[in-house]
């Protein structure tokens, strides 16, 4: 046995190299028959210890003695079962950690006349990559996260059953019959090809990579057998493989949707003339598709650590803007120009917010941000955004019932969700024609109809509806996310939407969601902890408006002297402070202390910050910048329990 296999090793060595997984195969007597460098390398093992005829017992003590597998009492006694072991070697496949932080796989199979072949794979990164898609794609399904993990492991495993059917097939090359057995078993194709570009071996796996290619290629020339596409990409590596350069590429068959993965080898004569080239190719379509999806969550986690550098300081610049507009606004005498100026300025910075914001959240869903909001404001914003979209024979006839009244809504949501409706029906309309909206209160539920004189639904529109890129839009113009926007808003509010076609011609669109009205909060006492003296400045005008007396500190330190004072009924706290304390630190010793006033910390850091989002899992959190409603929600939530 220990010849064979010393044979084989003298036959395969330079080939095992080429393999990114460590190898290392002993024989009966367990003495090292024959390994490749990446097992070296991968244990740091010095030279005299991959020497042929090595014996097993002493690669194990130096590892033992190295910490590779943890704190041992009893070196002598730990190799000695360890020798034992492998005397009664069983096949198996496990996962480890290292002392140096990887981990690694390790499978290993018996030999038919004795001794084992173990293969040992650096598995850190896939752990890691399965770790982030776990928890940076919230948007992906259930199934396609659990898919994802199963395509890792099975790859995994894959990977390292082919090198054992490699290794099987470098033990029995003296029978060609089991050789070829052996190939035809291996989930790849497995070829060689002379100088001329004509197939002298194949193990008639080639349509398995590329479906629709015949089996039988013997004696054919590759360009004929693999087709023009995969010829193209193949036919360069080819002849740096004749000139003896291996190469390990992949490519894309965009004619058939397939990822290939080939590895071509110089086949060369005692001489070191290169005869030929050995190929090796394998479909990784589902591999690279797993691949891709990490690699997306990976961009999106980039994005979210670019925008945690300049959150906070950009949006403490922008809550100074949107106070300073505060004030002009305020001012009675302003022209209507300089109001609209105003205007269009707090829409800006309150847009750049929502953006610096959103780009924290690039794998998740839109949520809702209700705030107390009046709501004839809304509608009359809304009229004026309708009209701006609207061409002069289309007219938008918009009818509140509801009232001048201060609601709890997303503003922006619910804009958005009436703008798409109204988009919906210009579209619908050919020439001139009327757009209504009405309005109106129905026991808990705040119901918008909107109603069109244009063609109406299909009878396919209404079954598609709320389906995600759907679209009847001539020339394709359309997204199909219209309706699909006003359907998740609907949602996620808890209300619901019905379509249908009115019997006089054109649609209606009627959108519920649930109604409550603004708490009434009465004024008290509130420690506002803010170390930006204009942040600080803007905050305590908005809680002077809302009736509030404020008490100012820009440390945690000096608010934990102010926090005993009898009258105070709310604490508000900026997130990043100066000195040593947080204010998540702040919140949480006054919690600690017995204090049970309402805490709001606010922030300009992204959602998935690590601090932002530990102090949100204990306390409200309002992102800057905000508008002085939005703030007066806060304490209508707080009210309200």
């Amino acid at each position: 046995m220990t010849r064979t296999v010393h044979e084989i090793a003298q036959m395969t060595q330079s080939g095992l190299n080429l393999i990114k997984q460590a190898i290392s195969i002993y024989d009966a007597d367990l003495k090292l028959a024959v390994s490749n460098q990446r097992f070296q390398d991968m244990f740091s093992l010095p030279d005299e210890l991959v020497e042929i005829g090595k014996p097993f017992a002493d690669c194990i003590r130096y590892l033992a003695s190295k910490g590779d597998y943890g704190s041992i009492e009893d070196l002598d006694a730990y190799v000695a079962e360890k020798v034992k072991q492998a005397k009664a070697f069983q096949p198996h496949y496990i996962e480890r950690d290292r002392a140096n932080g990887t981990r690694i796989s390790i499978e290993g199979s018996p030999l038919r006349q004795g001794g084992w072949v173990t293969v040992y794979t650096d598995i850190t990164d896939i752990k890691k990559q399965e770790a982030l898609l776990r928890d940076r794609s919230k948007d992906l399904s259930h199934q396609l996260l659990t898919r994802s993990e199963e395509l890792s492991q099975t790859n995994r495993e894959l990977t390292a059953s082919i090198i054992a059917l490699e290794q099987a097939q470098r033990e029995l090359i003296a029978s060609e019959s089991r050789l070829n057995l052996t190939n035809s078993m291996i989930p790849a194709h497995i070829a060689r090809i002379n100088v001329d570009g004509c197939y002298t071996y194949t193990n008639q796996k080639l349509d398995s990579v590329i479906p629709g290619r015949p089996k039988n290629i013997l004696g054919k020339h590759y360009k004929e057998a693999l087709g023009v596409e995969a010829y193209e990409e193949v036919y360069p590596h080819f002849l740096n493989a004749l000139k003896g350069q291996p190469s390990a590429f992949e490519f894309a068959l965009k004619d058939r949707g397939k990822q290939v993965r080939v590895a071509l080898t110089p086949d060369e004569d005692k001489n070191g003339h290169v005869i030929g080239a050995y190929l090796l190719s394998m479909d990784i379509t589902e591999e690279a598709n797993a691949r891709r999806a990490l690699m997306h969550a990976r961009r999106r986690e980039l994005a979210a650590q670019l925008t945690s550098g300049l959150a906070h300081d950009f949006s403490n610049l922008l809550t100074i803007i949107l106070g300073q507009q505060n004030k002009l606004e305020a001012i009675d005498d302003l022209q209507p120009r300089v109001k609209e100026i105003v205007a269009t300025t707090k829409t800006a910075a309150l847009r750049g917010g929502a953006l610096l914001d959103g780009l924290s959240q690039l794998d998740a869903k839109r949520s809702l941000s209700p705030s107390s909001i009046d709501f004839t404001n809304l509608i009359n914003n809304l009229s004026r955004l309708g009209n701006a979209t609207l061409p002069e024979d289309i007219h938008l006839d918009i009818d509140n019932q509801v009232g001048s009244v201060r609601v709890i809504l997303d503003q922006g949501f619910t804009q958005d969700a009436l703008l798409n409706l109204i988009l919906n029906a210009r579209e619908a309309i050919n020439g001139s024609g009327t757009i209504s909206i009405t309005v109106r209160h129905v026991e808990n539920w705040l119901e918008f109809i909107v109603r069109d004189t244009g063609t109406g639904f299909s009878k396919d529109a209404i079954k598609n509806v709320f389906t995600p890129f759907f679209t009847t839009k001539k020339g394709a113009t359309g997204r199909g996310l219209g309706l699909t926007t006003v359907f998740d808003f609907a949602k996620i509010s808890g209300g619901r939407v019905d379509v249908k076609n009115h019997k006089d011609g054109g649609a209606i669109v009627s959108m519920r969601i649930p109604y409550a009205e603004a708490v009434q909060v009465e004024p008290g006492l509130v420690l506002l902890v803010e170390d930006n003296a204009n942040i600080r400045q803007t905050i305590r005008d908005y809680l002077r408006d809302m009736g509030h007396s404020v008490l100012e500190a820009d440390s945690a330190e000096e608010a934990l002297k102010l926090s005993n004072i009898s009258d105070l009924t709310h604490i508000i706290t900026d997130l990043m402070l100066k000195g040593v304390m947080t204010g998540y630190d702040l919140a949480k010793q006054l919690r600690d202390q017995g204090i049970t006033l309402p805490i709001t910390i606010i922030t300009g850091l992204p959602k998935d910050d690590p601090l932002r989002h530990t102090a949100s899992e204990s306390f409200p959190v309002l992102h800057k910048p905000f508008t002085d409603a939005q703030l007066a929600t806060v304490f209508q939530e707080s009210a309200a329990k």
